[in-house]
């Protein structure tokens, strides 16, 4: 970064002491929001949180969308992490990528490397035991009908709120609502990861053949929750350690989405979850949508409480619900400075232009939006060749990547939202004290909670 970003104007910095000191006097009062509070409920009526004072509700998205470009993606043959990276690259690239993976996490076991060895591994595999998921859901809660009285019935307001607090209840950490239209819905995939296609019908209920899913035109609201990782565990990114952090919050989701989908049968309503990993909609699309955070360099969500250390994942319902707008923190504008994930980044997959484009670099990406499309090809070689696990340096280096355990954090996040300028200087910061990875092995004498998380901490007091 120039020296020129990281100069701060006497001016911006006096704004910036004033913020300090505004967020300085309410220390003890968000110190005492971090106790849970016996009893606290919702002010909102349909139970948004209340969100830090620099998150600001606006009417589009952060980042700019041409809907007139935008098209539904084929998630099985244009991504890379399908048959799509074939496409590519060569089915003899892949193989030999496969080959090599295999090669170098047995070689990695012998030795003994930190973050690899074989309780690191097994640690790793175990999270790839899973109760599976389905477009459908269970379909074994009793429907109203079965009980012989008539579905739930309340306002859209109401119906957040119950879906926001079950999902709570469940494990999510935020939650969020999106209405289908004729531009949304191209942020439904048109195929699912396993080649079937998403077909939008008149029919009053959703079903599923070999080749197809079937979505009402009814069913015109989607869920979208995150579930959170562990900071303290994804920073030891790149090593099988810092990965399974995403495999557990993967495995945390089935679970989610299965209990969702039998509540909303209960209640007398459908619920359409992902068939499998990365199914049914672009999910960061989804959560930019539906306001749970901004698209970042990092071409993931980036949220105002949690930064980039979640997972999203979304649900379609006949349900009507209370929907939600994009927000402005100013997370996306502090990446057009700030670029640590780009250059961290070993295998240059990010890209480093200050301005986000609207030039994709292949077929992996979906054009339609401005941003910072990465190199999935160079990513998934990295992955496979060099670390063979997951990466995760992006989301380890991010300066929102970190508890707010103290006042200083809200104070940052402020400056950020309300003084752009202060950018380079908040970057320069987060460099100087060594915020980032850690020492893989240093993992297994952490004394961390359970998931590795702040579980008592809500978005609310986020």
């Amino acid at each position: 970064m120039s020296e020129e970003k990281k100069r701060v104007s006497r001016r911006d910095f006096l704004r910036l002491a004033g913020l300090s000191a505004g967020v300085g006097l309410a220390a003890p009062r968000l110190k005492g929001m971090a106790e849970p509070k016996a009893g606290a409920t919702y002010a909102d009526p349909a139970a948004r949180p209340n969100r830090p004072w620099w998150v600001k509700t606006v009417e589009e998205p952060t980042i700019e969308i041409n809907w007139d470009k935008m098209e539904r993606f084929n998630e099985q043959m244009g991504s890379v992490r399908g048959p799509g990276m074939a496409k590519y690259v060569g089915q003899d690239e892949v193989d030999r990528l496969k080959k090599v993976n295999a090669q170098r996490t047995t070689e990695r076991i012998l030795a003994n490397e930190p973050g690899y060895s074989l309780k690191d591994q097994a640690l790793y595999s175990s999270h790839g035991v899973r109760v599976g998921r389905s477009y459908l859901g269970p379909q074994k809660a009793a429907t109203p009908e079965d009980r012989g009285v008539p579905k739930w019935q309340g306002t859209p307001e109401e119906a957040a709120r119950m879906l926001r607090v079950a999902l709570r209840h469940y494990g999510a950490a935020q939650v969020g609502f999106v209405e289908l239209d004729d531009k949304t819905r191209k942020l439904v995939y048109s195929h699912d990861p396993d080649g079937k296609e998403l077909i939008f019908t008149d029919d009053a209920a959703a079903s599923e053949t070999d080749d197809a899913r079937y979505i009402p035109n009814q069913a015109k609201w989607v869920v979208v929750y995150t579930v959170r990782m562990s900071t303290e565990t994804l920073k030891r990114a790149p090593t099988p350690v810092g990965a399974q952090t995403t495999s557990l919050a993967y495995n945390r989701s089935e679970n989610i989405q299965a209990q969702l989908q039998e509540f909303l049968r209960g209640l007398g309503y459908q619920g359409l979850g992902e068939s499998s990993t990365n199914a049914l909609t672009i999910a960061p699309a989804m959560a930019v949508m539906s306001g749970l955070g901004e698209l970042g360099r990092i071409n993931r969500l980036i949220t105002p409480e949690f930064g980039p250390m979640v997972r999203i994942f979304t649900l379609i319902t006949d349900l009507p619900v209370a929907t939600d707008k994009p927000i402005n923190a100013g997370i996306t504008e502090f990446c057009k400075t700030c670029k640590k994930c780009a250059e961290a980044c070993v295998p240059g997959a990010l890209s480093l232009e200050t301005e986000p484009t609207w030039e994709v670099q292949g077929g992996w990406n979906n054009p339609g939006h401005k941003t910072w499309y990465e190199n999935s090809v160079k990513c998934l070689t990295y992955w496979r060749e060099e670390v063979q696990t997951n990466c995760g340096t992006c989301f380890a280096v991010c300066p929102f990547a970190k508890e707010d355990k103290a006042w200083i954090h809200q104070w940052v996040k402020g400056g950020i939202a309300s003084v752009p300028a202060l950018d380079g200087f908040v970057r320069s910061m987060d460099d100087t004290f060594g915020y980032g990875q850690k020492d893989p092995e240093s993992w297994w004498n952490e004394d961390l909670p359970e998931y590795g998380i702040d579980t008592m901490k809500t978005v609310q007091e986020a």
